[in-house]
Order: C-alpha cells, then structure tokens, then sequence
C-alpha cells in the first residue's frame, strides 16, 4: 500500500468558500457574470490598493489581454524574464510577436535589471525600435528588483506588464506586487497560494484598459440587441462559482502566506548549514510571500546533488520538482534573441522546489527533512 502523497503545493480551503458557492447555486447565478465576479474584483484591487481589477480565467489569460491592450502585433518585440513557466512567454507568440529573454540576476533569480538595459539599447540598434513591452515576473513569490526595472523602462518609454502570478502578498517597500509596472496580473491556479480552481486577473490605474480587458474576455461583444461584434474577442471572464471560491479564499490569504513563510523558515533553520545547500534571501525591504520554498544543492560542496534528492523523495511519495527550465533552453523559445549570464543555466541544474502547501503538517515537513537529511548522510 502506497504512502499518503505529499503535494509540493496543494489547494487549501478555508471557511467561507462553500457558502459563496452555495449562494452562486441558490441565486442561479451560474455563469461567467454574478454579483461575486464584481465583488471579487473589488476585493482583491481593495487588497492591492490599486483602482482597476478584472477577473479572468487564468494568468496567462491576462498576460495575453495586456499585450493586446498595449498594441503588441506581429513581428514587434517583447521582452520577458527567461526564468519562469512558458504561461508567462506564450502569449508573445499568441500575437505572432517576437519575444526576447532576459536572463536572472543571482540576488533574486527574477530579470537582470543591468542585462536588461543592455538588452534595450541592443535591439535599438539592431532593430531601429525599442522593444513594444516588458514582462517581468517576481518568482515563487519574490519581488524582482522592480523599482530599478520601471525606471529603466520608464527611461526608454517601454510599458511594463508585471507577472505576479506567484507573488500576490508580496511586497517593495510595502507596496503589493502586481501594482508598480502599468498592469499587472495574477493567478488562481490550483497550485496557487489562493486558488479559484482557476482563474486569474489583471489589475491597474488605468480605468480604460480594464473596461477593455473585460470588453475582450466576454468575446467582445458589442452594445447592441443582438450579437455584434468589431473586434476578434476570447471566452477569458472568470465564472461567478469561481469568484465565489476566491472571494472565500482571499479573506484567509494573509494566513497563507505566513504559514508558507514558517514552512520556508522551517527548511533553512535544518538544512541552510548543510554544505552545499543554500536558500534564496530576502534583499532589504522585500517581502516574499514565500509561495514555493525552494533550495540550491551545489553538487560540488554537498554530498548528493539535486537529482538524488528528488528521486529519493518520489520514492516515499512526495512531490518535489526542478526549479523553472528557462525559456531560451526550451525548443520552442530556442530561436529567439535571448541575453544569458548563466544565472538561470545554475539555478535549473541545481534548484530543487519543496513541499510548501499551507497545509503541510509539521509531521510531513519533518519527513521530507529526515528523508533529504538521509541523501547527504
């Protein structure tokens, strides 16, 4: 008989979720329209202290409605964090654009602000145009050191779409994520650290880009009796049954983060004095909702590496994985312009994701502890 599976990150309800959802049955408001669409949307801006929030089927949903709304077209270039997952990146191709990644600094693996600037001016020359748009992403859950990435892109006039698909809670300075570049967008997958079963959104300060990103994922339906439509629109609204699981959900959110930030304290506490392993740090002034609790294994200085870990792991039925493959190693990307320092290259090869649900018990972390304690002997 196989052991109970523990998930790297699994949904975790909270009190509220069920009596939305019930309300959404009682009231026959079943479709992607309702009073909890409206009401999730305000919360969620009212959480983030931003004025405009649409809710939409999923993050990359919102990605892909931010770039039509910045007027990304085929053959124009956008800029995107190489590390992370392809939900971030595949929207550039969706508009037949021309993506081009960027590659990590080692402080917070998100997007070099220095390699960056060289990037910019690079395509400049070559190209005789800035690129259309940024997309920076704060990965499992850490701020990317995105004061110095809006200036830049302020610098050059470039719009910035912020992914912080894994990052919502976190912080700059106070400010929450997903507020700082010209839109931002999050995700309720499942994995998330609130969930909708999933869903997304993409807020900002600009009422008229909101409105449209609504306009477009209700398949752009114009005002008229019958069905008319101007423009090409996609079925991106979130339910008002999701929205419901997400208005429950974001009255426990704060709870989350901090349960997943003792679980990130509880693996550095026993493992950061292991030779060869290391742990991502906060910079002065960040605050990471520490969605997935990730480590490093240098191979070289410990006594395993990565791979031994997380097979021995799987055995016992717990789920860990690698960190993010970056974009310009994967053979659909693989073509595109790319500017490399190695940062990611590391971090793949090395970076191992851990169990990091909040509703982890203390008996399971101690069991993925005792397990990789016993690979380095």
């Amino acid at each position: 008989m196989s052991k109970p599976k523990i998930y790297l990150s699994s949904p975790h309800m909270g009190t509220k979720e069920f009596d939305y959802v019930k309300e959404a049955f009682d009231t026959n408001w079943i479709s992607p329209v309702g009073p909890h669409i409206t009401a999730f949307e305000s919360e969620l801006a009212q959480y983030n202290s931003i004025s405009h929030c649409a809710a939409l089927s999923s993050g990359t949903a919102a990605i892909h409605l931010a770039l039509i709304i910045l007027g990304v077209e085929q053959n124009d270039e956008v800029i995107c964090s190489s590390f992370t997952f392809s939900g971030t990146c595949n929207p550039i191709a969706y508009q037949k654009a021309i993506p081009v990644f960027i590659d990590s600094e080692p402080e917070t693996w998100n997007m070099d602000p220095a390699l960056l600037e060289q990037a910019i001016e690079d395509r400049i020359k070559k190209t005789g145009k800035a690129p259309k748009a940024i997309i920076v992403v704060h990965l499992y859950g850490m701020p990317a050191k995105i004061e110095q990435i809006m200036s830049i892109a302020r610098k050059f006039n470039i719009p910035v779409i912020e992914d912080a698909a894994e990052a919502l809670g976190s912080t700059v300075n106070d400010k929450k994520l997903g507020t700082f570049g010209d839109l931002g967008v999050f995700s309720f997958n499942g994995n998330k650290i609130i969930t909708t079963s999933g869903g997304g959104a993409l807020v900002s300060e600009n009422e008229a880009w909101i409105a449209k990103a609504r306009f477009l994922a209700t398949q752009a339906r114009d005002q008229a009796p019958h069905y008319q439509h101007t423009e090409i629109g996609f079925n991106y609204r979130l339910s008002n049954i999701c929205a419901g699981i997400g208005r429950g959900q974001l009255q426990v959110l704060d709870e989350r983060i901090k349960a997943r930030r003792a679980n990130f304290d509880h693996y550095f506490k026993h493992l950061s004095d292991y030779k060869g392993f290391s742990f991502p740090k906060e910079p002065s002034f960040f605050f990471s909702n520490r969605w997935l609790s990730t480590i490093i294994i240098d191979p070289l200085k410990a006594k395993c590496d990565r791979e031994k870990i997380r097979l021995a792991l799987e055995a016992e039925n717990i789920e860990a994985r690698p960190l993010w493959k970056p974009m310009h190693r994967q053979p659909v990307f693989a073509s595109y312009p790319n500017y490399q320092n190695g940062v990611s290259d590391k971090l793949f090869e090395q970076g191992l994701c851990l169990p990091s649900g909040s509703n982890l018990t203390s008996g399971e972390i101690s069991s993925v502890l005792e397990l990789i304690k016993q690979q380095v002997g």
